[in-house]
């Protein structure tokens, strides 16, 4: 006897649909299956949707621009406006993406990111602070060197590599990485290169701007899932960057000059350290004077500069600050140190001398925090190869700084 399929949902016979499934009593056509596959796509999409929805609501509770500004007091010193910066724009991107989910249709108010510019010598806490960040949200967050990126078609990364960090992040998650943050570092290193410096094409320079326009702006980019090169039969994601945040980060050496120029400054007398500005006396820092313009100046292109609206400064350190991080951040370097010690039964003690003259070098080295840990090491190397001969306590005085660090 001939079996007589029909699906048990919509009715259809054998000869009307392409595909039928069988269970024990009961058949489902390729048409309700389609259909069922839609419903069920929809309804993950709408709880994805109302899941994501509740992070960020909850986010805004819990991270609103004074706590996020505590939270980068623990681990950065000093640097408050650029703290307060960061903290406000990281807000607002959550309130950006906020906005985006709850969008209504009669709603004509789009809310536009406000990517950041980093400005700050070697050491002053730049990438620290956007570690820390990191650390804190609950987006992919991702850090890219602008140093390795050149225009397509030539040795080095395409621009949009640094999507395929943070897509990696995210685990190649596209909507979590589309609401991501990545920090650029070395913005400066892109800068457009002096009028005839070269004969050779400036392929890390201008080009690599131009490439980062349609990515900061936002716009739908075609990404390499692995990162590398594309190449016309490699399979690539499609991420929107409408609403990621930049921030990007750079020394900028050679900023003062064009800063001092714009204002027209000038020394009186034999008083060499005072600047003066409009006949009043001003610190001579500055860069905490730079605007837009002077940034087009150093070689970044009007287009690049429209797109970092926000400008923030990293003061350079003071023999002070530089104690302080020795000293006092969740993750000092002494910190660190003592536990490294602790690990073997030594207790380290440092005495206050030791400490300032461990700045005075850091200083004379021009290197800011970052040059902390090379010294360090210099001093407690041999420390901690003979560990076993230590009786318990290591103490570290200015003679033994001194007697380390000789033969710099």
């Amino acid at each position: 006897m001939e079996i007589k399929f029909q699906c048990s949902f919509c009715g259809r016979k054998k000869g009307e649909v392409s595909l039928f499934i069988t269970g024990s009593n009961s058949h489902i056509c390729d048409f309700c299956i389609n259909r069922a596959y839609g419903m069920v796509i929809k309804e993950l999409e709408f709880k994805n949707k109302k899941y994501r929805i509740a992070i960020i609501k909850e986010s805004l509770k819990s991270k609103h621009p004074k706590k996020i500004k505590k939270y980068l007091d623990k681990y950065v010193v000093g640097q408050e406006e650029a703290k307060k910066t960061i903290s406000v724009a990281v807000y607002n991107h959550y309130k950006r993406i906020l906005s985006e989910f709850l969008k209504k249709e009669d709603d004509n108010i789009e809310i536009e990111k406000s990517n950041i510019l980093i400005i700050g010598d070697t050491g002053t806490g730049k990438t620290l602070l956007a570690r820390t960040v990191s650390k804190l949200i609950n987006v992919p967050f991702a850090i890219v060197d602008a140093t390795a990126l050149t225009e397509s078609g030539y040795v080095g990364e395409d621009v949009e590599s640094i999507l395929s960090r943070l897509l990696q992040i995210a685990d190649y998650n596209i909507e979590a990485a589309e609401q991501g943050v990545i920090f650029i570092d070395e913005i400066d290193k892109i800068a457009r290169k002096g009028e005839n410096l070269s004969i050779t094409r400036d392929v890390s320079g201008e080009g690599v701007q131009q490439a980062l326009l349609k990515i900061l702006e936002g716009s739908i980019v075609n990404v390499p899932p692995y990162g590398g090169r594309k190449h016309p039969e490699q399979r690539t994601i499609s991420i929107n960057t409408k609403n990621i945040l930049f921030i990007a980060g750079g020394s900028f050496e050679g900023l003062d000059i064009i800063i001092k120029k714009r204002l027209n400054v000038s020394t009186i007398g034999y008083h060499k350290n005072e600047v003066y500005y409009n006949n009043n006396i001003i610190e001579e820092n500055f860069r905490n004077f730079v605007m837009a313009n002077d940034i087009r100046a150093f070689g970044l292109i009007p287009e690049l500069v429209g797109r970092l609206p926000i400008i923030t400064y990293l003061s350079p350190l003071s023999n002070k600050d530089i104690k302080k991080i020795m000293l006092k951040p969740k993750n000092a370097i002494i910190k660190q140190y003592k536990k490294l010690f602790i690990m073997d039964k030594i207790s380290l003690k440092i005495t206050n001398n030791a400490l300032d003259c461990i700045v005075k070098q850091v200083i004379k080295f021009g290197l800011g925090a970052r040059g902390l840990r090379s010294i360090w090491e210099k001093i407690l190397k041999d420390f901690m190869f003979d560990f076993d001969k230590i009786n318990g306590i290591l103490k570290i005085d200015k003679n033994i700084v001194k007697e380390k660090m000789s033969f710099l």
